[in-house]
């Protein structure tokens, strides 16, 4: 296996990694995963031994940004420009679950050393966001 350099880059030089279908794929997953993660959070988690009010509230926060992360993806796979874009909608989506993910996992299992990867996947969403203005 090569290293990457400048004549093989981390992120290939064309789009075919970025497609459109990727990311409405990505939105209908992470918006699902939302939803899923809300009507189980309004029904079920708050039934559980040991979820404090600051936990449901966190996994609320959790499945929103996954709802609204996948309508985002929905509307960034229509556009002509960004659609293709090599890192904006790859990071809204990676960060959207590492973000949510990690705490739905803090809320569900107390996994602790899933807090600090909760501010890398806010980080890497937002970088996805700032870089649509690019």
């Amino acid at each position: 296996m090569a290293f990457p350099n400048s004549s093989t880059p981390l992120l290939p030089r064309d789009s075919t990694f970025v497609t459109p279908s990727l990311l409405w794929k990505s939105g209908a997953i992470l918006a699902t995963v939302g939803m899923l993660a809300g009507a189980f959070g309004s029904h079920a988690l708050k039934r559980r031994t040991g979820i404090t009010a600051e936990g449901l509230s966190a996994w609320g926060t959790a499945s929103h940004y996954a709802i609204f992360n996948g309508l985002a993806l929905f509307v960034i796979s229509m556009h002509p420009r960004f659609s293709t874009h090599r890192f904006a909608g790859p990071a809204i989506a990676g960060g959207g679950f590492v973000f949510s993910g990690t705490i739905m996992a803090l809320v569900l299992w107390k996994l602790k050393f899933f807090g600090p990867i909760t501010p890398l996947g806010g980080i890497t969403m937002i970088a996805g966001y700032i870089a649509l203005a690019f």
